[in-house]
């Protein structure tokens, strides 16, 4: 199929079910398992480095269960969720935490590609909105924080880059980091185009900041900035990174 493979990851204590999950899924052509994880733990580490976009998860693990790895998770490093669980009864607690689909196991192939179809679905829908940021009549050009008793405004321009963390930002300008309560996408719909760049799930960088882009393996690169402050930039946003910075 055309565009970006939906890139997966699997969350099960059992190395059975994994194969299992890795069998059905060979039917799938635009789905990339890019990672297998036994236990909650590794798996917060994997999507912290690995971004996937949809993450298979089992319920009942050792320590840390399915339902709480999601509520560690912050909204911005959530991937798209299907739970695969031997047990029934947790199916309506797994729709309250957003979760796109619950297959049961043994997995049924039918089953599972209607589970498929459903993120397939839904995965187009966020691919039909990521594009382009929503266009406004001029650029944000100040932001104000509060910075203990005042308020600070900074220049948009002034800033270095942004990170996401849940529904507030960091926004990184020279030495300083300033907490504002805003969310990332937020931001990104209102800042200049041409001068910020989303370079991951959780960062925005301006361009003018950046003195050197790293390839590394498997499709990723890090961005140097003038300061030597090192950035992950993921695949997903690779490609387009690499046009707006001019490379091929």
């Amino acid at each position: 199929m055309n565009g970006a493979p939906i890139r997966t990851l699997l969350v099960d204590d059992e190395v059975l079910a994994r194969l299992a999950l890795r069998q059905a899924l060979a039917a799938h052509a635009d789905v990339e398992i890019v990672g297998e994880c036994g236990n909650a733990a590794e798996a917060m580490q994997a999507i912290g480095a690995l971004a996937p976009d949809l993450m298979f998860l089992d319920i009942r693990m050792p320590g840390m269960d399915g339902f709480k790895l999601l509520h560690q998770l912050k909204p911005d490093t959530l991937p798209m969720v299907v739970f695969a669980t031997a047990y029934g009864q947790h199916a309506l607690r797994a729709f309250d935490a957003h979760a796109l689909d619950y297959i049961l196991k043994p997995i049924d192939q039918a089953r599972f590609d209607q589970a498929l179809a459903r993120v397939r679905q839904h995965w187009h829908g966020l691919q039909a909105r990521a594009p382009a940021p929503q266009s406004v009549a001029e650029p944000l050009q100040r932001i104000s924080v509060r910075v203990d008793e005042h308020i600070r405004v900074i220049a948009t321009d002034t800033i270095d880059w942004i990170e996401a963390d849940g529904n507030y930002v960091h926004i990184h300008v020279g030495k300083q980091a300033y907490l504002h309560r805003e969310t990332l996408a937020h931001l990104l719909a209102a800042l200049d185009p041409a001068r910020f760049l989303r370079i991951h799930r959780g960062t925005l960088v301006n361009v003018e900041r950046i003195r050197e882009v790293h390839p590394l393996f498997k499709g990723s690169a890090e961005v140097v900035l003038h300061d030597g402050t090192r950035l992950d930039l993921s695949r997903r946003f690779r490609a387009h990174a690499w046009r707006a910075l001019g490379m091929s």
